[in-house]
């Protein structure tokens, strides 16, 4: 049964379990539902396009290389350790949105951590925010046989935001760890997110 965080938990991923090497990060969102004219005009016809993304950050939780970004533009690190399963525009259907597996075993030695996003696609243009989406989630399940091992869900109201730090894998004394991260910012772009860890 998957062990279900609040925010600020950390939690050791690797400990205790030898043979996890291949998981799947699952990010997942709804659009709220607005009905009416009134709902209308405050953008509830509109789809809300999230993109989830990881950063590949040093040991200074900087990014060197833009190929260490993937994201719906650049689907599989250089190292292939980390690959991104595709671009859902609208958050339509059940569980997981977007998809990111990490083999733990290819990630790179001086890679220290993970650093897992969400944002909404053109929010400026298109005057989006996470006030507009629902029932958002990130939860990491064991690739090799599909038990889900953590799950977070993202609980507080983060209206008027458009980017979202759901959570992070990290190196600790040779084990992986996740920490359920849940911070909002207003960064409007994946370049934007990246620009922090530069």
């Amino acid at each position: 049964m998957a062990i279900s965080l609040q925010k600020g938990q950390k939690i050791d991923l690797t400990k205790g379990r030898a043979g996890l090497t291949n998981i799947t990060v699952g990010l997942g969102w709804d659009p709220v539902k607005k009905g009416g004219l009134f709902g209308s005009l405050l953008g509830g016809g509109a789809d809300v396009d999230c993109d989830a993304s990881v950063l590949m950050l040093d040991q200074n939780d900087k990014l060197r290389d833009q190929k260490d970004l993937i994201y719906f533009g650049n689907k599989t690190s250089k190292c292939r350790s980390v690959k991104h399963s595709g671009d859902n525009l609208t958050g339509a259907g059940e569980g997981d949105d977007e998809q990111i597996m990490v083999d733990l075993t290819k990630v790179p030695q001086d890679v220290h951590k993970l650093v897992f996003v969400v944002n909404i696609y053109q929010a400026k243009q298109r005057k989006q925010h996470f006030g507009m989406i629902q029932n958002a989630f990130i939860r990491v399940v064991n690739s090799s046989n599909n038990e889900e091992l953590i799950k977070f869900n993202l609980t507080e109201n983060y209206s008027g935001l458009t980017s979202l730090f759901p959570g992070e894998l990290y190196r600790h004394n040779g084990e992986w760890k996740f920490s359920a991260v849940g911070q909002g910012t207003n960064d409007f772009s994946i370049g934007d997110i990246a620009n922090r860890f530069r």
